[in-house]
């Protein structure tokens, strides 16, 4: 036991967010980042890099289905999905919840990351690792995008925010080269922080997604472990009716794929692109500088 300890984020300048700590479970040095796991009393099993909340046991399934279904929903026939990113393989557990991904590929910069998850997040990644369609490659996702011939229907980034390694997934080279991985009227989906207290993040993200993509835009979730409010998710395609999917289809293609959700429903996939103002005007700021 570890009491009376805390651990802080001092993510955001002013802020700081502390946990208190019930037992380390699990901390280390990688090649890449510093990692701790330890559980909370709220949040269940914390893991951190660099002093910064990535998932918990108690929320992660908000994150995962909203990043996973919105678009693969959205998309309607899915076959080959590209994670980048998503260490923890939540992310990766919700894709393959879909029959119809014929085969998920996730593009991982830390292995150590994956076999720590292995090891301590069976309660969401159970079964990802041994299912014959997941391929796992460890690389350098820039690297991957940049290079590979292979052509998917959705692709997702499950990164860290835009600092230190995490930082090139923002770019617009790494857009780009993104977009040149999709197929036609493919769609990528992003992490892009908490606009309350992240608003540049989100502009800069669309504005850079406006000068390669034809529609760019975002839609919201509520997690509780990522604080300040909605958590923004990046959209962007070249097909601008993939965002407007009637419910209507949304809830035959969520029904026939049969799985069930702790969060997302049809319902609020549609309602998750109607922004709050101050949200929309970020949005709106980033297209009309690209």
């Amino acid at each position: 036991m570890s009491s009376g300890l805390k651990f802080n984020e001092t993510l955001h300048p002013g802020v700081e967010v502390s946990y208190s700590c019930e037992d380390i479970l699990y901390q280390d040095r990688t090649e890449h980042q510093d990692l701790v796991l330890f559980t909370n009393p709220v949040f269940g099993k914390v893991l951190m890099l660099d002093g910064i909340t990535q998932v918990t046991t108690a929320d992660e399934f908000i994150y995962h289905e909203m990043m996973s279904h919105v678009p693969i929903l959205a998309h309607g026939a899915a076959r080959n999905v590209l994670i980048v990113g998503g260490g923890d393989c939540g992310l990766a557990e919700e894709v393959l919840k879909h029959a119809s991904v014929e085969k998920l590929t996730q593009v991982e910069i830390d292995a150590s990351v994956v076999e720590f998850s292995r090891e301590h997040f069976g309660e969401f990644n159970a079964g990802v690792l041994d299912d014959p369609r997941f391929d796992l490659v460890i690389a350098d996702g820039m690297k991957f995008v940049a290079e590979t011939d292979r052509r998917f229907d959705v692709i997702i980034v499950d990164s860290t925010d835009p600092q230190g390694p995490g930082a090139i997934l923002f770019s617009q080279e790494f857009y780009d080269c993104v977009h040149n991985c999709l197929t036609p009227g493919g769609v990528l989906v992003t992490q892009n922080g908490v606009p309350f207290l992240q608003r540049q993040e989100l502009v800069t993200s669309i504005e850079r997604f406006s000068k390669t993509y034809r529609d760019a835009a975002a839609y919201i979730a509520a997690i509780p472990t990522y604080f300040g409010g909605h958590m923004a998710l990046g959209w962007a395609s070249d097909n601008a009716e993939l965002r407007k999917t009637p419910v209507a289809v949304l809830e035959e293609r969520f029904k026939a794929a049969n799985f069930k959700t702790r969060y997302y429903t049809p319902d609020v996939h549609a309602a998750a692109f109607a922004l709050p103002r101050f949200i929309l005007d970020a949005v709106e700021e980033g297209r009309a500088k690209a």
